[in-house]
């Protein structure tokens, strides 16, 4: 096989790739292959941290066994990768810590178990921000991802986003068809703007959360990162469905959500929330937002003017939030039943060892979030940080239900206040800019709603921009018809220029 058509194969998307083989014209076993070749090609991007190709290859012979028998469920054959926070059996998961290292799960969470039971093959494990906590892919004890896109004429590594970092990459540089994604404050919606593909956050309870290492257990929630909107639906339907084992799953059915595509937007009312019209907003940002009104008006739907009043205190609140349950999640790494152990000197005792563990194992980031999360917790602060955060939350949830109870069926909006920046551009010294980066999608989180990000275009410098479409509760069939309609008036094809 030609390097070409190799990489031809490795660019299909997931219902391209899914007709070719029930077609006859394309075999899991040659999938694979591509995209294992492709995966090992992009190296220089970091993307994948352990790649398993003997089972990935043991996969797609099952898969071609299922074809051949007549059970080929959507997504089997199909090759994917795994965000590294999501727990795989006998397969390191880090979640790109030291403190995790050499840690390979007995069991398999959920979604993947649910991805791989429907013969989805796993290529292997995706880059991340250490536990999550990232909006660059810096903080990553591998080492940053590196997103394969570049500003024109320039040759300066830039950021895939975080945390979802290395699931962005490698989905845009044509090493999977499809990579799982988690999203806390926007982990799946941010990367994917910043690499030019499509990232769905569903619903808090949509997918099950059990075998997933918790950020902060309120706010996390697991999506599909893909190439375009279809392939988006279509590995939504195999991640998603109710887990006894996770209590805030949601025991409703999964719609067909591929099927939803068809609903179409006439008729649709779209809120467009003055709150987001931030001052400093890039130009292109803002005449990007001012088309994809646009594109939703010549489709038939009806652009509106809505309010979400207390969105301006979204980041305070979710960065009070998120800290505090990490820091209790994050309390279980000590070093005593798994990963990394700190060397005790003579004379020390199980204190020692607890207080260096965890020195050694989590990176500056995360120790930040643990220490800012245990002192909004602490007696004497707990009031006037964690449970005024709580009642912030709730208004902000409240402006959502208002909005829809209105006859607002989605709001459009940024998906982030800027193209992808270079590596090493958010000084250490001041994390406030990096958390930043969040400033459209934390409500989503804080509201427990589905959005989903669509590449829309590209700015001055040739570097991809993304639309965000927020919908109501469960409404994540709706939610992409809407999507497909934007993604069909943007016609987005551009792709990275292969440099690695």
């Amino acid at each position: 096989m030609s390097a070409e058509t190799r990489a031809e194969i490795a660019g299909l998307g997931i219902a391209a790739a899914r007709d070719a083989m029930r077609g006859g014209g394309l075999s899991p076993v040659e999938l694979t292959e591509a995209c294992l070749a492709e995966a090992e090609a992009a190296a220089p991007l970091n993307a994948w941290v352990h790649l398993t190709p003997e089972i990935a290859r043991d996969e797609a012979a099952r898969a071609a066994d299922r074809m051949a028998a007549g059970d080929a469920p959507a997504m089997c054959g199909i090759p994917i990768g795994i965000k590294d926070l999501f727990c795989t059996e006998g397969v390191p998961s880090q979640a790109a810590s030291r403190i995790l290292q050499g840690f390979r799960p007995p069991y398999e969470s959920t979604v993947t178990a649910q991805l791989r039971g429907q013969g989805a093959v796993m290529l292997g494990k995706l880059n991340m921000d250490e536990f999550a906590m990232g909006s660059s892919n810096e903080t990553s004890v591998y080492g940053p991802a590196i997103n394969p896109w570049r500003a024109t004429g320039e040759t300066r590594a830039l950021t895939p986003g975080g945390s979802s970092g290395g699931s962005a990459a490698a989905v845009a540089a044509g090493s999977c068809l499809g990579a799982t994604g988690t999203d806390t404050g926007g982990s799946i919606r941010q990367p994917a703007a910043f690499a030019g593909i499509v990232g769905l956050k569903p619903t808090y309870g949509r997918c099950s959360r059990w075998g997933i290492v918790a950020f902060a257990s309120s706010l996390d929630q697991a999506g599909p990162m893909t190439r375009d909107v279809r392939d988006a639906a279509i590995m939504l339907g195999a991640m998603a469905g109710h887990d006894p084992r996770d209590s805030t799953s949601a025991d409703l059915p999964v719609p067909d959500y591929e099927a939803a595509l068809q609903q179409g937007v006439r008729g649709k009312r779209i809120g467009i929330p003055a709150e987001y019209r931030m001052e400093g907003m890039p130009e292109e940002i803002g005449a990007l937002w001012a088309q994809g009104a646009e594109w939703l008006r010549a489709a038939g739907a009806e652009v509106v003017e809505v309010s979400l009043p207390h969105t301006r205190y979204a980041l305070p609140a979710y960065y009070v939030i998120a800290p505090a349950e990490a820091s209790s999640n994050l309390a279980r790494y000590d070093g005593v039943r798994y990963g990394h152990r700190a060397t005790l000197k003579a004379g020390e005792g199980i204190h020692e060892m607890y207080a260096r563990t965890r020195a050694e194992g989590f990176g500056a980031e995360v120790q930040r979030r643990v220490m800012l999360g245990a002192y909004v917790l602490s007696a004497g602060y707990y009031d006037a940080y964690y449970k005024r955060a709580q009642k912030v939350r709730r208004l902000i949830a409240r402006d959502f239900e208002t909005v829809f109870a209105a006859g607002v069926d989605a709001l459009l909006t940024p998906a982030t206040p800027s193209a992808a920046f270079g590596l090493g551009d958010m000084a250490e010294a001041d994390p406030v800019q990096m958390y930043l980066n969040d400033v459209f999608t934390v409500t989503v989180n804080l509201a427990g709603l589905p959005a989903i990000s669509v590449p829309a275009g590209l700015d001055g410098r040739g570097l991809p921009l993304g639309l965000q479409l927020i919908g109501q509760p469960w409404g994540e069939g709706p939610l992409l018809a809407l999507a497909r309609s934007v993604e069909e008036a943007a016609q987005f094809v551009s792709k990275p220029e292969k440099w690695w």
